[in-house]
């Protein structure tokens, strides 16, 4: 009695539907870009309005960085204590959520630190934070 043998295809994957969403975004974004390349050629004169606040959303949080030697830096940017409070102030108006996290380093003066605080607390920022490292924890992870 002979047996019959029956063979599945293969199933196959039908990127159609992916192949469509690729070319939607392709062309969106190619729409997008023109029209902000011609949106400046256009002549009209805009109105104007006696603040503007920021419109997007609060930046990351700014981070103050403290030597041991006492000095003090902004994003990077070394700058005195009065300065510090002056920057902090300035970017508090544009973002008034705007927080602030305060690596000092671990041999230097706590007074530093403190003096740090303090400048923050004097240009109105309400969310500060502290660095650390985890003792023990693999190289990188900081809380």
């Amino acid at each position: 009695m002979p047996l019959k043998t029956h063979h599945d295809e293969q199933p196959t994957i039908n990127l159609t539907p992916m192949i469509d969403i690729v070319f939607l975004l392709i062309i969106f974004f190619m729409v997008g870009t023109k029209f902000s390349e011609m949106e400046p050629k256009i002549p009209v004169k805009v109105p104007e309005v006696s603040h503007a606040g920021a419109l997007t959303a609060a930046p990351e949080r700014r981070i103050v960085t403290i030597l041991e030697s006492g000095e003090v830096a902004l994003d990077d940017q070394m700058m005195t204590v009065p300065d510090l409070i002056h920057e902090l102030k300035l970017a508090r108006q544009e973002y008034p959520e705007l927080g602030v996290v305060i690596r000092g380093a671990a041999m230097g003066a706590f007074q530093n630190v403190a003096s740090v605080l303090s400048a923050c607390q004097a240009a109105g920022i309400s969310e500060m934070g502290i660095s650390v490292n985890v003792a023990g924890a693999t190289e990188g992870v900081r809380r």
